[in-house]
């Protein structure tokens, strides 16, 4: 139910015209009653949320290049710095629609283990490729920042400081050539070590399908409020599209 009501949200608000302002605002009401209501902390979710600035950095030229009408904005000496309209609206809206869709994810991520998350996918389609290799590389990760440890150990290891001396290691060649080789060498490790983990996997029965952790039906009365969900959703979408700017 979460999945599809994060998929559907999701779909709803990157479908929503730019500047429709009170239909930004009902998505955002409506995911804040959530977020309060999973008792997560305003904080916590703000503070991850600010993985949306680089998707927002990057709309940035929209508001210098779209089209007309153009408003002078401010003047660095006698150069006028002029913006678009209608780029400025646009770039306000990817920031909204970006921003709502990080929280979204993080909402669903943080009120979900990992192992429910891939087992829900498979209840409702997704190919068992693909739910194979988001399920790998979630625990490769794992196991490559393992290794990352082990080498940053054995740097730090041969390359402590005298007695006296703050100055560790070498010059700065010196420590792009060591980083270079520890590169190379996380790669070899990594490959080595996920063959030996993929045959522990095989051994122990492994056939590419997640692990079904207490797969149960979905009752009557949750069916009935995914279905209200999906239609506020789709009402606020349709909102959107008559008080669009």
């Amino acid at each position: 139910m979460k999945i599809i009501f994060t998929l559907v949200l999701l779909i709803c608000i990157n479908v929503t015209p730019s500047g429709a302002w009170p239909a930004y605002l009902l998505f955002l009401t409506s995911l804040f009653s959530l977020i309060l209501l999973s008792q997560l902390g305003l904080r916590f979710i703000l503070t991850r949320s600010l993985i949306s600035i680089p998707f927002v950095l990057a709309a940035i030229p929209l508001v210098f290049t779209g089209p007309d009408p153009f408003i002078q904005f401010f003047k660095i000496g006698e150069l006028p710095i002029v913006i678009s309209q209608p780029g400025f609206v646009r770039f306000v809206s990817i920031a909204i629609k970006s921003w709502i869709s990080i929280l979204a994810a993080i909402l669903l991520s943080t009120t979900t283990s990992f192992p429910l998350l891939l087992s829900a996918f498979r209840s409702i389609g997704i190919p068992k490729v693909f739910v194979s290799i988001l399920g790998l590389m979630w625990r490769y990760l794992f196991l490559i920042i393992d290794e990352v440890s082990r080498l940053m150990r054995a740097r730090a290891s041969r390359s402590a400081a005298a007695i006296g001396n703050n100055h560790s290691g070498g010059s700065v060649f010196w420590r792009g050539e060591v980083t270079g080789k520890m590169a190379g060498n996380l790669l070899l490790r990594s490959l080595e070590r996920s063959d030996r983990v993929y045959a522990a996997m095989c051994s122990r029965g492994y056939n590419g399908e997640p692990l079904q952790i207490n797969k149960k039906s979905i009752k009557k009365p949750e069916v009935l409020f995914l279905a209200g969900a999906i239609v506020t959703l789709t009402l606020i979408l349709l909102l959107g599209f008559f008080t669009q700017a």
